[in-house]
């Protein structure tokens, strides 16, 4: 019961339509309320703790199903989102600037990782099609790998042009 709960991120992962969506945001919210609390370094660490928390809790929800990821599971949608998060966070924690001061970097991070869930390019999709818990978990840290690249590249792209 506690693992369809941490799979599903409470009722977030029941939300019509495009639960992964709403699995996004909230999680973009619920980050930065722990970087906020916590700063860089306990938001760096509860991101590595889901990935072994959401591989445990997501072979517990589909034990015994045919479909290893049904869309209500959405805790692989906080990892990678949160991976997203992290130039916007670490960068904000760098220059000493209030975390919703980055809103252009945290919109950035919310749409690319959307877009890199979605598409599943290259190894993102290798990991969707491993049909099991760690792949459910790996493509979307994938995902959020390269939604974290393009967020630093817009990020730098800006601050050339704003300079």
């Amino acid at each position: 019961m506690i693992a369809r709960h941490i799979a599903t991120l409470g009722p977030v992962g029941h939300l019509r339509p495009a639960p992964g969506t709403w699995g996004s945001a909230a999680s973009v919210l619920l980050g930065l309320l722990l970087a906020w609390i916590g700063g860089p370094y306990l938001f760096i660490l509860l991101t590595l703790a889901a990935l072994p928390l959401g591989i445990w809790a997501t072979a517990e929800a589909t034990r015994g199903q045919d479909n290893h990821d049904p869309s209500e599971i959405v805790i692989d949608e906080l990892l990678g989102q949160w991976i997203a998060l992290w130039p916007v966070v670490i960068g904000a924690a760098h220059v000493g600037a209030d975390l919703l001061a980055l809103w252009p970097g945290i919109l950035t991070a919310f749409v690319a990782f959307r877009f890199f869930d979605i598409t599943k390019f290259g190894p993102i999709g290798w990991a969707d099609r491993r049909s099991d818990a760690l792949g459910v978990m790996l493509d979307d840290a994938f995902a959020g790998i390269a939604a974290a690249v393009v967020t630093v590249a817009f990020a730098a792209l800006a601050h050339l042009v704003l300079v």
